[in-house]
């Protein structure tokens, strides 16, 4: 699975034009080398063996699973005039100019948008803003202006890809949705040859409007099989090395997500598990953990500071909300894993699903997190017919 666009580097902000903020994206890889996704493949084939590609697409499915990897090789095949479909594969020719350009991630008619791309915002609300939603100026300047402009190069069944990355972080409102509106009117009297590809975990964020005007395809969790066929072929890169003892924590909590097992790995979720199991093992037998709720709440505070130390434009805040999400999938999974082996108690854990949500509620409401933990900690340790809030 390729990886994502890297985050610009804040060089010289109020200096550069905002066309500078293009990043070099990911080469593109092979459909082939995609696994675990031959429905969602097969209809783009199909697409693409067809001679005519619809101009506005959502891809969506769970975190990781490869989505984004997919609309980038998408992307590359449709903006090629030499591809063909050879058997049930569609392939370019060796000597592709377009290809080369991919390759060196440098296409001018391939955009990225990401909300990454604020930091290089003329507007200097938008450049220091906490990212965590996609801004309106940067799809105003990355998509919507760009859209009206002529292509660099020919192009194949398509001559200018847009590509939104978490399309779900869009603003969403029923009476105030600026950025979803104006990509709504490119969608409805597209340029010729422009095609936005809109990548999210959730498509109910997007307007139904914008879901009524594009193509959806559905995106899965990898089967057992596929997943360790990817670990096999990642096992060398993965860095530092998955441990042994390691593997079964994160494989239990990837749930099916090459990146999410990624996100596990380089996020230590195997020793936030190892840290918790005994304090959760007290709860699942009805007994109060006094440290289980500061216990959480640091962990996600020592995780947020690390991202926040190795990039300097991400936002304490909204690494503040990923590691609480992370938590909250973590004792998710958990409780899943309960249920399945013991189905005939399910109580105790049903409970602590509804309560993790509730959780997730709370924080949603700007409840600090310290207070959530605490208050999710004596729910999760609660007798079962007290735990339902």
């Amino acid at each position: 699975m390729a990886k994502k666009p890297s985050k610009p580097k804040p060089k010289t902000l109020a200096d550069d034009k905002p066309a500078a903020a293009q990043a070099q994206h990911p080469v593109p890889v092979a459909f082939s080398e995609i696994l675990g996704q031959d429905r969602a493949l097969k209809v783009l084939t199909d697409t693409i063996r067809s001679g005519r590609v619809h101009h506005a697409w959502i891809f969506h499915g769970p975190s990781g699973v490869g989505k984004f990897t997919a609309a980038l090789a998408f992307a590359a095949l449709i903006l090629d005039e030499t591809t063909k479909v050879k058997g049930d594969q569609p392939v370019v020719s060796a000597d592709s100019r377009v290809k080369s350009l991919l390759a060196a991630g440098t296409h001018p008619d391939l955009h990225i948008i990401t909300k990454e791309l604020a930091a290089y915002s003329e507007i200097d609300s938008v450049r220091k803003s906490k990212q965590i939603t996609i801004a309106k100026d940067v799809v105003d300047t990355h998509l919507i202006a760009p859209a009206l402009l002529a292509s660099s190069l020919p192009g194949g069944l398509a001559s200018k890809v847009f590509i939104i990355d978490e399309a779900e972080l869009l603003d969403r409102s029923p009476n105030n949705a600026p950025t979803q509106n104006a990509i709504l009117k490119t969608l409805e009297e597209p340029p010729a040859g422009t095609v936005i590809i809109l990548v999210t975990t959730n498509p109910d964020r997007l307007l139904t409007t914008i879901r009524s005007r594009s193509q959806q395809v559905a995106f899965a969790p990898l089967h057992d099989p596929a997943m360790r066929e990817w670990l096999e072929a990642h096992k060398k890169t993965i860095d530092p090395p998955i441990s042994a003892d390691d593997l079964p924590i994160l494989q239990s909590f990837a749930a099916g997500s090459p990146g999410e097992l990624l996100l596990a790995h380089h996020g230590q979720l195997a020793e936030w598990s190892r840290t918790l199991e005994p304090m959760l093992a007290q709860c699942d037998m009805g007994k109060y953990s006094p440290g289980l709720g500061s216990t959480m709440a640091k962990l996600i505070d020592d995780w947020a500071g690390a991202v926040v130390d190795r990039d300097k434009l991400a936002s304490k805040d909204a690494a503040n909300r990923a590691g609480a999400e992370l938590m909250f999938r973590m004792l998710s999974q958990r409780a899943r894993n309960h249920l399945r082996r013991n189905p005939d108690s399910p109580e105790r854990h049903l409970s602590a699903i509804a309560n993790i949500r509730e959780a997730e509620r709370q924080l949603d409401s700007s409840v600090s997190a310290p207070f959530v933990m605490e208050w999710l900690s004596t729910r999760l340790c609660a007798a079962p017919d007290a735990m339902l809030v």
